[in-house]
């Protein structure tokens, strides 16, 4: 059911697509960067959810920890280019990446899932293949810190906005240079702003504390072909249009940017007025499927950094817009751990072998039930654990090990756990053979089995393919 849903819903954002594209023909909807002058009005009504800081805002301190790390992992080898499924076909990503965050946490985006680089956790013993990629891995964590601290305060400034929005109904003037407005919370416009509820520091801390980071790594200058961003024509995009996937619902995204800048590229002086500098990497926003709104392209400088608060990563788009210089990334996210994280696979894993009776050495094996409904669940786990993990995780390579091993004892324990789950898919086959099986139990037995074993089938055919 939720796969169907998930196609449909592809398929009418699809639809939208074609249709906003027919609709533009060759007319491109306008975009603001800070040269225009209705930029930061535009910014305050229609996307005061995003939140800037510019890089002067931050300890010099962690700059240079952080930089630091970025560059360390791009000597030791550590960025790779996910492939990627889209619509039934691979894709390399032209940005290469790296995850690193809370020990046994992964993160799933467009059919892939990325198992995390450790940072370094009290009470885990995490082996780094050099202590230059151990201090990388920390420099992040620090940064992590600092971001969550950072998105608590703006998120209680935004409540603060909000709630002086409902008592005063006087409008009062708040314009600003760019760089103030940049740093401070614009008011937010009567269509963004729902009722305010006081926000406790429960549901604060579940939508900042950040359990992973995912580094992006690009030169524009060695890519062979980059895609034109469509709706506005601003020019090359690395990341295309999209919302972020596989968050807490309502949560902070955070991101710190480093273009490794040099004289030779600069900010062009004599900037047109329409338009942003080619030369410059910039963030794009645009309302999600909106053709009325202008997109803004905001200027990405060394070390500047911007939040996405409450729900502008599922109401807006953002893309990011190549430069020309190689850029860095660290994008901070409470991923959805519900069913992303190594305690919750092992949890399944020991549910499903509860059904196996393993009392003694002596005698053979066999499941305790076949009823239809504990038979789906094991054979459910199997699935998950095969192809949500397993190859998953052996698909990409062994391209964790450039940092550590950290992930080779649970994925050998999750190897075990799939062997005692195939021998139960082979009890099952057997026991619905004899004969004194009661046939109503035995039928809804075998058609629940049937449609799992067939779905196993099918991805392990896709998964061979590719």
């Amino acid at each position: 059911g939720g796969t169907m849903k998930r196609r449909a819903g592809e398929r009418e954002k699809e639809l939208k697509k074609k249709k906003l594209l027919e609709e533009l023909g060759e007319n491109r909807l306008p975009y603001l960067t800070p040269a225009n002058a209705d930029f930061h009005q535009l910014w305050k009504t229609k996307y005061s959810k995003l939140i800037f800081r510019k890089s002067d805002t931050v300890p010099e301190e962690l700059h240079q920890m952080v930089q630091e790390s970025f560059l360390t992992l791009r000597e030791h080898n550590c960025f790779f280019q996910d492939l990627v499924r889209i619509k039934g076909k691979d894709f390399l990503t032209p940005v290469s990446r790296i995850l690193i965050g809370n020990p046994g946490c992964t993160y799933k985006y467009l059919n892939t899932r990325l198992f995390t680089v450790p940072w370094p956790t009290e009470g885990y013993d995490i082996k780094y293949c050099s202590p230059q990629i151990h201090d990388a891995c920390k420099a992040l964590m620090r940064l992590n810190d600092y971001l969550h601290i950072e998105a608590v305060k703006a998120l209680q400034g935004q409540n603060l906005f909000e709630t002086k929005e409902i008592k005063d109904t006087t409008v009062i003037d708040r314009e600003q240079s760019f760089a103030t407005s940049l740093t401070e919370q614009g008011s937010v416009s009567k269509d963004q702003s729902g009722v305010c509820v006081p926000e406790d520091d429960r549901s604060l801390k579940n939508r900042t504390s950040y359990n992973l980071t995912l580094l992006n790594y690009m030169d524009p200058l060695q890519m062979l072909y980059l895609k034109q961003e469509p709706y506005f024509g601003m020019g090359n995009m690395a990341v295309s249009w999209h919302h972020d996937e596989n968050l807490v619902e309502r949560s902070v995204v955070a991101v710190y940017s480093y273009s490794c800048e040099d004289s030779a590229i600069e900010e062009s002086s004599e900037q047109e007025l329409e338009g942003r500098d080619p030369a410059v990497w910039h963030v794009g926003l645009k309302v999600a499927w909106d053709i009325e709104t202008p997109g803004l392209a905001i200027p990405l400088h060394q070390g500047d950094i911007y939040l996405m608060l409450d729900d502008l990563n599922m109401t807006h788009q953002h893309c990011v817009l190549a430069g020309l210089s190689p850029r860095f990334s660290s994008t901070h996210r409470v991923a959805d751990s519900s069913r992303g994280t190594l305690e919750y696979i092992l949890g399944q894993c020991e549910l499903a072998l509860q059904n196996l009776q393993s009392d003694s050495d002596s005698m053979p094996l066999s499941l305790k039930s076949l009823e239809a409904a504990v038979v789906k669940q094991v054979e459910e786990i199997h699935n998950e654990v095969e192809f949500e993990w397993l190859r998953q995780f052996w698909f990409q390579g062994k391209r964790y090990l450039k940092c550590t091993d950290w992930w080779l004892k649970p994925m050998a324990k999750l190897e075990e756990f799939w062997r005692k789950m195939e021998i139960m898919t082979s009890l099952v086959l057997s026991e619905v053979r004899k004969e004194q099986q009661i046939e109503k139990q035995r039928n809804e037995t075998v058609s629940c089995f049937l449609l799992l074993l067939k779905e196993r089938q099918k991805l392990r055919k896709e998964w061979t393919a590719r």
